[in-house]
């Protein structure tokens, strides 16, 4: 290929990577929309662009990427494929060597395989708006192509521990605080990256990997590593990385990529990282139901929210943050004022914890209205309801609602176990009714169940999914059945763990076996952590129409006649003192009475049976769910108990699981 030299003369390298002359610095732009992922054609088209560096006019070359990010890392749907040459680490070899300096515009987000091409290059000026991070570990992997052992000799073995075993970006000025990059840009990028080159021109270039690893305290490094292998919770990647971060003060740059690389290899053809993928990958593709892909979704403006407890208080604060007007529903002048308090304190945290602005917090409250009058819903687009979940309370106020809301307002229920059908229809436009699902805390809970009633309009239901998506949600459209999707799994291995206990296990033994398998509590913790009387008033309310011949596991109740409401209460399943959670002898005893009076005969049951068997529950469930057109997908309800259940991302989900084995 025959390149101009022409200053000014737009050069293709690629059709991803494009080189221009300005004046005797050669910029190279890296244009692979969405994210700039260095796929195999940007590859090449910086081997490209290199080449073509090696001419007498070029001076140095200024590398940058289009839109908001520099590059976002590899394009990970090349995994599990043959390689297509040149590699990342080819190309990132070639920048680090190369004979004529080379200065990273980092003009947005540069990510996992992003930064290692930065780390390589000789300098780095950075746009205000850019951010950095080695994500890798999100993805159960360790950087592939140099950043544990180029990042550790820029910005200290702790700084890149915390950055790769982390796996969270950080912004441009930490970045040049801590020595990841020289510069920020006051003006036009590109333009100061080209002059910061020609300051640099007389001075040695300045290659990563030849730098030493600056000396740190061993037992600070090991303090924070201990850190991340706590929060890892069986995850492999985190100590992968923590071994090689520490491996890059000890060897040399060639050793140190070699085992580096194998590393990577290693794990990217393991189960974690698979599953892993599998989520990241099945939670971008929920809530795009086949059969509305051509119904356009409502514009919506105005949302208003029915009751403010904390799972209104939630809704409105995540509807807030999304850029949406609130109107909060109570019952009285005074409920209402409490949930204005609430909704407050919770953008107040946002704003102590540095994650909003005072001003953006402001800005929030003011499109707030709470209100005790019905009426004031008039102005709402959608309404979400989140009243006590009592069947004849949401239908009163559906009725209600209908009486004053436009009638292409759309209504929403956030019934978790109701059914959302006889809502509906109990309205005069049940076409116009949908389940919107939220998790508690439901402004951090990332997961909406989207439930699909008998007679939603297409375009209700497209103008939800778009909704949850705008609170940065991740929808999963369900049916229509007692629990939906993420509580009847939940309703199957909670009745196998009921089981377990009748045959011999302990609830320790349970929780045990879980958080070994990487949940970050077992179920009867989790149950003690939300309180037992919840669930005890619903199963008495429940009662009158329970089948007297099912099976009935009585534990619970007694537990609440005990007054052991959980650890709010100081003991529950578990004793609590001091805030620690200790096993109660009380328990077993109470578990073996009850065992001898019910006629079970209780044997040792080891974790892996109990995991089985809970695994087994679920992706029966799970099945059965798909069957009856609940769930659309097994990915769906990997997505669901994973987001919504604390199942363990690097296990994939139950139906992953089931289908793959798990990393155990």
């Amino acid at each position: 290929m025959e390149i101009s030299s022409e200053s000014g003369v737009p050069q293709e390298f690629s059709s991803t990577v494009r080189g221009e002359m300005r004046g005797s610095t050669l910029v190279v732009t890296i244009d692979n929309p969405p994210v700039n992922a260095t796929g195999a054609d940007v590859r090449a088209g910086l081997m490209t662009a290199l080449d073509r560096a090696k001419a007498d006019d070029v001076a140095a070359i200024v590398l940058t990427g289009t839109g908001k990010t520099f590059i976002g890392g590899a394009d990970i749907k090349e995994f599990g494929k043959p390689p297509v040459l040149p590699t990342l680490p080819d190309v990132i070899e070639a920048i680090e060597s190369s004979p004529k300096r080379i200065v990273a515009a980092v003009n947005g987000a540069a990510l996992g395989g992003g930064l290692e091409v930065a780390l390589a290059c000789h300098a780095r000026i950075l746009s205000p708006a850019a951010s950095l991070g080695l994500p890798e570990v999100t993805l159960g992997l360790v950087p592939g192509a140099g950043g544990t052992q180029r990042l550790p000799r820029l910005v200290g073995a702790i700084g890149a521990l915390d950055m790769i075993a982390g796996g969270k970006p950080i912004a441009a000025g930490k970045a040049v605080e801590i020595g990841l990059a020289e510069r920020l840009a006051g003006g036009d990028l590109v333009a100061e990256a080209a002059c910061y080159a020609d300051e640099l021109a007389n001075a040695p270039i300045r290659r990563t990997g030849t730098l030493p690893v600056s000396a740190f305290a061993p037992s600070e490094f090991e303090d924070l590593a201990a850190r991340y292998v706590k929060r890892a919770r069986g995850q492999t990647a985190p100590q992968e990385a923590i071994r090689l971060v520490a491996l890059a003060s000890k060897v040399d740059l060639q050793a140190g990529l070699a085992e580096e690389r194998t590393t990577f290899l290693r794990l990217r053809d393991g189960t974690q990282s698979k599953a892993l993928r599998h989520i990241f990958f099945a939670e971008r593709a929920a809530g795009k139901p086949a059969d509305i892909s051509s119904f356009e979704p409502r514009s919506l403006a105005v949302v208003g929210v029915a009751g403010t407890g904390l799972m209104g208080c939630g809704i409105a604060v995540a509807t807030l943050a999304a850029g949406y007007s609130v109107i909060a529903l109570d019952q009285s002048p005074e409920a209402a004022a409490k949930g204005r308090e609430r909704i407050s304190e919770l953008i107040g945290a946002a704003v102590k914890s540095g994650r909003l602005s005072s001003e953006a917090a402001d800005e929030q409250l003011g499109r707030l209205v709470v209100s005790a009058e019905p009426n004031d819903m008039k102005a709402a687009d959608l309404v979400i309801e989140a009243v006590f979940d009592e069947l004849d309370v949401k239908i009163d106020l559906f009725r209600k609602l209908d009486g004053i809301v436009r009638s292409d307002t759309v209504l929403a229920t956030n019934t978790s176990y109701l059914d959302p059908d006889v809502i509906a229809a109990a309205t005069a436009h049940p076409e116009r009714v949908i389940g919107l699902h939220f998790f508690s805390p439901a402004h951090i809970m990332r997961l909406v169940e989207v439930v699909r009633c008998q007679q939603t309009d297409p375009a209700v239901l497209a103008t939800a999914l778009a909704f949850a998506r705008k609170l940065r949600k991740v929808p999963v459209v369900a049916g229509v059945c007692e629990g939906f999707i993420g509580n009847r799994i939940f309703s199957a291995y909670r009745t196998e763990a009921e089981r377990l206990i009748e045959e011999g296990a302990l609830p320790q033994d349970i929780d045990l076996a879980m958080e070994d398998y990487g949940f970050a509590m077992g179920l009867f913790a989790v149950y003690d952590m939300a309180g037992l009387e919840i669930a005890w008033a619903r199963r008495k309310r429940q009662a009158a129409s329970r089948d007297p011949n099912a099976p009935y596991f009585e534990i619970p109740d007694r537990l609440c006649q005990a007054g052991r409401f959980g650890r709010r209460a100081g003991k529950g399943w578990y004793l609590y003192q001091n805030g620690e959670r200790t096993v109660d002898p009380e328990i077993d005893r109470m578990i073996a009475d009850y065992r001898i009076e019910k006629g079970f005969v209780a044997r040792a049951i080891g974790k892996d049976e109990i995991m089985s068997r809970l695994l087994q529950a679920m992706a029966r469930e799970g099945q059965a769910l798909i069957d009856e057109g609940i769930a659309g997908t097994a990915d769906d309800i990997d997505v669901v108990l994973v987001l919504g259940y604390g199942f363990p991302a690097h296990q994939g989900g139950p139906m992953f699981a089931a289908a793959h084995g798990s990393d155990r």
